[in-house]
């Protein structure tokens, strides 16, 4: 990682967006990164869509604003993937994380981007639903981070959230553990 990456997170409330990046920012900064993480709310009621944002460097963050050209964005969500201006303030450079079972090569199709453009594919709803019983897709979405910032393993994810919610049952801290896991593992690359 050079300069600041900046991450912009589409979701709707109570999907995990704002726990995803607050958790993002947390596992990098045991990492010794700087780190932003904030969300942003429109109607704040369960199921809207919102925003959530990060920053990450290796020196200091001094910008304060909401995240207007993304290197990153993540779609936790995969009825917002053409609705809720994801490609808006990218460039080819920019990075995507979707959760979706299309693949990167028809993900690029359906947003209309080139063939360059990295893509990264999972579907974390059917993990979560595997997982769980329901659809609580942030934490392998969480997995997937492993193969943008390739300089922390997935294993410091694992680590930090096992920590974090050591107070969760057993049977439900081990499903999100499985779940970031696989996010990693199961991520399509393209």
């Amino acid at each position: 990682m050079s300069g600041t990456v900046e991450v912009r997170w589409h979701g709707r409330g109570g999907q995990g967006a704002k726990t995803g990046s607050a958790i993002l920012a947390e596992v990098l900064f045991e990492e010794g990164k700087y780190v932003q993480s904030f969300p942003e709310y429109g109607a704040e009621r369960q199921g809207a869509p919102m925003k959530a944002f990060n920053r990450v460097s290796d020196r200091p963050i001094r910008k304060r604003c909401s995240v207007q050209n993304p290197d990153v964005v993540v779609v936790i969500d995969s009825t917002l993937l053409e609705s809720a201006g994801t490609t808006m303030g990218c460039t080819d450079g920019t990075t995507y994380v979707l959760n979706t079972p299309l693949s990167p090569a028809e993900a690029k199709h359906r947003l209309g981007l080139g063939a360059d453009v990295k893509v990264i594919t999972i579907d974390a709803t059917a993990i979560t639903l595997d997982e769980f019983g329901q659809n609580r897709p942030n934490a392998p979405m969480l997995g997937t981070f492993a193969h943008i910032f390739t300089d922390v393993p997935v294993e410091s994810f694992v680590n930090h959230f096992s920590k974090k919610m050591a107070k969760l049952p057993e049977k439900i801290l081990q499903a999100n553990l499985r779940a970031i896991r696989r996010g990693y593992e199961e991520a399509h690359v393209g």
